[in-house]
This record gives structure tokens, sequence and C-alpha cells, in this order.
């Protein structure tokens, strides 16, 4: 069979998804929005291949081992199963995201292996049928399938839970500064946190009517381009989603001491004049929600505080592309 590449783009969730509702499924709690950001990105190229005698599967140069690949490898039994293929796979991937850093460097891992895999398989999945799929390796996966602004709609079982774009061309001259201010692995999990939170915390059940009600604000304030509005509720979002792991049992929090000095930071830019809010997902690296106009503002001050090279600058990206090309670093 040929190989096919795709490239597919992280996500940043603006009203966050933070617990599952199954576990196997990977079907969440909530819905959820978010903003693909076109900066960092995944390019996955697989191939199967009937004389291979198992996955073969390397990320950024290095082969992965049979655990280290399993959901890798639950993927590619999806796509088997659907193609009626037995055929192993060798899956190439270059990760251009800090790793398991809160940067959802898996969404554009799964997204862009759903998709690579799927048509180098000969399946011709529709949209709705990759975000499905790119589910199951990782649940923030399904929102960047798609650009732009991406509702993912809780659904109720693998059919019902998928993702939808709710503005996918942005003109609005909005970015996402990007400050990696830990770049190593955290040492919880996305997949521990949630479910301590879920199962631990007294707020969760507050936590689903929060979501609903930031859904229902966010949306018309998107498509007004109303900036306060916007960065409002994804600032207040991302503190109660942390309030989840600050109230579970036993209690824990991804950010560390840089990450509270660049949420003060936003607070005095915004103090100042310059409007700018800020968002964390499961990792101690801040993103802080601005308007082009006062990039060099913001971008000026974090440099001064961080160092230039953990500030990034990222804009509304694109939802998943095929690649004609061989991967290049």
């Amino acid at each position: 069979m040929p190989t096919s590449i795709a490239r597919a783009h992280t996500n940043i969730a603006l009203v966050k998804y933070w617990g599952k509702a199954d576990t196997d499924l990977i079907i969440p709690q909530t819905s959820s929005l978010s903003l693909t950001l076109d900066q960092f990105y995944t390019d996955t190229a697989v191939t199967f291949d009937e004389r291979l005698t198992a996955d073969q599967v390397v990320v950024n140069h290095h082969p992965l081992s049979p655990a280290a690949s399993r959901k890798v490898r639950h993927v590619l039994d999806l796509v088997r199963h659907q193609a009626q293929t037995t055929a192993f796979a060798q899956v190439t991937s270059q990760n251009h995201v800090p790793t398991a850093a809160g940067l959802a460097s898996s969404a554009s891992a799964f997204a862009a292996l759903a998709a690579a895999a799927s048509r180098a398989a000969g399946l011709t999945l529709d949209r709705t049928a990759l975000s499905r799929l790119a589910r199951r390796g990782s649940g923030s996966a399904t929102r960047s399938i798609f650009g732009g602004f991406v509702e993912w709609q809780a659904g109720h079982d693998d059919a019902t839970s998928y993702a939808v774009p709710f503005q996918e061309y942005v003109t609005w001259p909005i970015a996402m500064v990007a400050l990696v201010l830990d770049p190593h692995r955290k040492k919880v999990s996305s997949r521990q946190g949630m479910q301590a939170s879920v199962t631990t915390s007294p707020y969760y059940p507050a936590w689903r009517q929060v979501v609903a009600q930031d859904l229902a604000a966010i949306k018309p304030a998107i498509l007004a381009q109303d900036f306060p509005t916007v960065g409002t509720i994804l600032e207040s979002n991302a503190m109660r989603m942390h309030a989840l792991t600050l109230s579970a049992q036993p209690a824990y929090s991804y950010f560390n001491g840089d990450s509270l000095a660049a949420m003060q930071t936003v607070r005095d830019l915004r103090a100042a004049g310059t409007a700018c809010y800020y968002t964390l997902d499961a990792g101690p690296n801040v993103k802080v929600f601005c308007q082009a106009a006062d990039l060099p503002t913001i971008t000026q001050r974090f440099s001064a505080q961080f160092g230039a090279d953990r500030v990034l600058v990222a804009h509304p990206g694109p939802g998943v592309q095929w690649l004609s090309e061989p991967l290049t670093d």
C-alpha cells in the first residue's frame, strides 16, 4: 500500500475539556471549544506493509517500545478493522511541539496519525469520521482535525462524540503567545489528573455547569469579535479547571513559579492598558490571548522576563492537511 503523510496542528482549549465519562472510548464529561494554532504541529507518515511482523513506530527519530506505542497501535487497530486488513504499519512522526508539556502535543500527533493511517489503508473518511478516529487516541485530537475555532460536542457514545468547526476561517486579528516555561514531561499526566478530579473533587459537578455557561457565552462573543468577553471567559474557565486539581484528593497542580509570575505579568499588562488574557492546559506553560497589534508590547515584556527563546507567537491555524513531500527536519 502507498505511504500517506499528514500534518495536524495543536489546539488550545478556550473552554476546557477536563474529565471523561467513558475512559475507554474517550467520551468527555462536557463539550469544549478550542483554537487551532499555526506554529505547533506534527507530521506523520504511515505505510501498511504485509512484510512487517509488527507495527514500527518512530517519533522524532527514536523508535518507540511496544509499551510506549500502545495508543498508536490502538488507533492502527481501529483503522485495520475498518479497512479489513491485517497488515502492520510503519509509522514515522516528527513532532514540532514540546512533548507532554501542556501544549497539546498529543492532539496534533493523533490527528495526524488518524489522517495518515486511514488514507494509507485505502479509507476515504470524511472529517467527522476522522475526528471520531483521532478521539480514540487522544481526546483533544478530535478538535485538531479542524482549523480555527472548533467545538467538540461531547455526545454520549462513539458515534455522537466528535468535533465540528465553529469558525474555521478566522479573519479576526488575534494571536496566542505561548510561553514555554518548562519543556519537560509533566509529572501528572492529563489522564491521571482528569480521573483524580472527576472522582475526588467536591467541585466537579459545578464544573459541568461552568462549562455549559461558558460555551453559551463565548460562541456569540467570538462571532461578534468581542475580544474582552472572549478573553475574560477563557481566563476564568482555565482557572476554574485548575481549581479542580487543587481540590482533588490528594491535591496536585500543574503550575510552577514561572507560571504564577507569567499570570501576574498578564494582569499587570492589562492594568496598564494592554488587553491580554491567560490560559493554561495540563502543564505549566502559559498561553496569552491577545490582539495582533499588541504583540510587540507583549513579546518584549515576556522576552525580558523569561528570554526570547521561550516566547513563541502563534495565530489561528488550519485543519488537517495531507502532504506530498517526505518528512524533513
